[in-house]
């Protein structure tokens, strides 16, 4: 109702009884506003965060708040299991047509950026437009997004972008905004996994205005449409998130779940509006024994993936303590779809290139390393030896490939003499040229990353090759491995979606310097991999992830480690709490008991 000209028409008393009546109604069927700012939710990461632009972070404590600031054209299914997407800012999954390359969204409206002086201090609506801009940064050279390789030549017309200069008003027939609502994207080629990428945080719309206002400092000011905006923030730190208030109405009306343990949290989802908790206080913790003690001594909510060296703290005989089953602390044991490896440079002057004696210390290195003492010592039995760079519950991944790399330092040895990486007087070997061979690693400036460290050291006194260690934050290593200047470095990745495609762009050669840190380049793989890219799920298909798999054992830019088990507490007073095997986060629809929060 509008209540401008007319007025006087309107106020008659049976006019006046009639609209009052209509507006009850109207305040029955809606929900009340459900975040309630009285609610704080204390969850930590485990390193810095770097920047809240969704074109540029990458690293997962970065993205697990991104995903609450921005959003995506579509999100998942909380609780659907297979995993299931579903319409975010979008009024529904897209029209496609026959050919399998052409998308047509059709956006929710009303929705609205967060108010910021980019706006003069207000808000303004979402359009297809800002989708549009959102996609074409990912291509701006000066960004050097690790998230282009999601569209590289696969949106039509996208080699227009690529020109020098970059012009991000130059327009592509791939990337449309029919009008202010409507956004249709052709590809060059159908895409098996296309959706799963628009429901990514590397995707979410940003305001033009925002970015153009703050320039290169837009990763340190936010502007989004999702849930959450920052409140506080001291680096590296704390960061405090608050509920935000011109968050569309989003009501919880997702279908049943298959599993029954699920259809609690589904019942008392229904009908409520979200996000349902006020506040979000984030801690950055680094070290993992302060992390289980904050929980221990209720600190944090929730801490998930319990570190595996302080995991007989938790559990006993495969179970929660009694004592804290006792607090009604809750346990869940979950396979994150996550691969751990080591990676080396493939352009680095010592270690990296495709001749005979390179890739002979390459697979050296990868026979050195102990995967059963990593497992059984360092990860305290929750993990799976990693066979290929698939984790199980990915589409593509083969459950009876082995590994052909065992620890064989005999062998490793044996390679390396024949190779000409002689041993000098100190037992340490020089390289083919006579000069001593001396890795450098980066590692993580942490208990955890010293303890990795020595497990390394051990490893490579075995064979005869000396290294040394350069410590810093995840953060900054991973700078300056874009950048070329790291010579090897242990990472981990979890999956953006559920597809094996997503693990072996890791490795794929256009991708060096973004998210192929290895800087790998083969191009056998690259094709097998682009094969790969045009078939469904199928048994062909995995028989090329085997292929690709094989080629990286035959080069060894990686040592494949584990995929780890994740052990994951939460506080009895937590509600609707289920982890997500893509989605970073579970904030939204999480709810806080305070009467059980209340010290006893």
């Amino acid at each position: 109702m509008r209540f401008r000209s007319g007025m006087q028409a309107w106020f008659r008393p049976r006019h006046f009884i009639s609209a009052l009546a209509a507006c009850a109604a109207c305040l029955t069927a809606l929900p009340l506003l459900a975040a309630d700012m009285g609610k704080t939710l204390r969850v930590l990461i485990v390193s810095g965060e770097t920047s809240f632009d969704p074109a540029v972070a990458s690293d997962l404590n970065t993205l697990s708040i991104n995903e609450n600031l921005f959003d995506p054209l579509l999100r998942y299914d909380y609780l659907a299991r297979p995993v299931k997407l579903r319409a975010n800012t979008a009024r529904d999954l897209p029209e496609t047509e026959s050919d399998g390359k052409t998308y047509t969204f059709h956006l929710q409206r009303g929705i609205r950026f967060a108010a910021s002086p980019a706006f003069q201090g207000k808000s303004r609506e979402l359009t297809a437009h800002d989708y549009v801009y959102s996609i074409k940064r990912l291509y701006d050279p000066k960004l050097k997004s690790p998230w282009l390789f999601l569209f590289d030549g696969l949106i039509a017309g996208d080699e227009a972008l690529k020109r020098e200069p970059f012009d991000i008003d130059r327009p592509i027939d791939g990337l449309q905004a029919l009008d202010r609502h409507t956004l249709r994207i052709r590809l060059t080629r159908p895409d098996n996994n296309f959706l799963f990428k628009m429901a990514m945080p590397a995707t979410a719309a940003v305001a033009r205005e925002a970015i153009e206002a703050y320039g290169a400092d837009a990763g340190n000011h936010p502007v989004g449409t999702g849930p959450y905006l920052i409140a506080e923030w001291q680096r590296s730190s704390r960061i405090v998130l608050r509920a935000n208030p011109d968050f569309r109405a989003t009501i919880f009306d997702h279908a049943p779940p298959a599993h029954a343990e699920d259809r609690d949290i589904a019942s008392s989802l229904r009908g409520r509006r979200l996000p349902l908790i006020g506040r979000i206080d984030i801690r950055v913790v680094d070290e993992p024994q302060p992390r289980l003690l904050g929980f221990l001594q209720r600190e944090f909510d929730i801490l998930e993936q319990v570190p595996p060296a302080l995991i007989d703290k938790v559990m006993a005989n495969g179970k929660l303590k009694p004592e804290l089953a006792a607090r009604r602390v809750r346990l869940a044991l979950s396979a994150p779809l996550q691969t751990y490896y080591l990676w080396m440079n493939m352009d680095d002057p010592v270690l990296g290139g495709y001749g005979k004696d390179r890739i002979a210390l390459r697979r050296a290195i990868a026979l050195s390393y102990d995967r059963d003492e990593d497992i059984r010592l360092l990860e305290h039995g929750l993990a799976l030896p990693a066979h290929s760079p698939l984790p199980p519950d990915v589409l593509g991944h083969d459950p009876g490939y082995r590994s052909p790399v065992r620890r064989d330092t005999e062998l490793a040895n044996a390679l390396l003499d024949r190779f000409s990486y002689a041993r000098g007087r100190d037992g340490y070997r020089n390289t083919p040229e006579g000069k001593p061979l001396i890795l450098t690693m980066h590692t993580l400036a942490s208990s955890a990353g010293r303890l990795r460290d020595e497990f390394w050291r051990r490893n490579l006194d075995a064979i005869g090759v000396r290294v040394e260690f350069k410590s810093d934050k995840h953060g900054e290593i991973i700078k300056a491995a874009r950048l070329g200047k790291v010579q090897m470095y242990e990472t981990n990745w979890i999956a953006d979606f559920p597809d094996g495609e997503n693990f072996f762009q890791l490795l794929y050669g256009p991708n060096s310097g973004r998210v192929n840190y290895a800087r790998f380049r083969q191009p056998a793989f690259d094709r097998l991999y682009e094969e790969a890219g045009r078939l469904r799920d199928s048994p062909q298909r995995t028989r090329l992830y085997d292929a690709m798999t094989q080629s990286l054992h035959m080069y060894a830019p990686w040592v494949l480690r584990i995929h780890p088990l994740s052990a994951d507490l939460h506080q009895p007073w937590v509600r609707h709490y289920k982890r997500h095997p893509v989605e970073l986060t579970n904030w939204r629809y999480l709810d806080i008991d305070d009467a059980s929060r209340s010290p006893q």
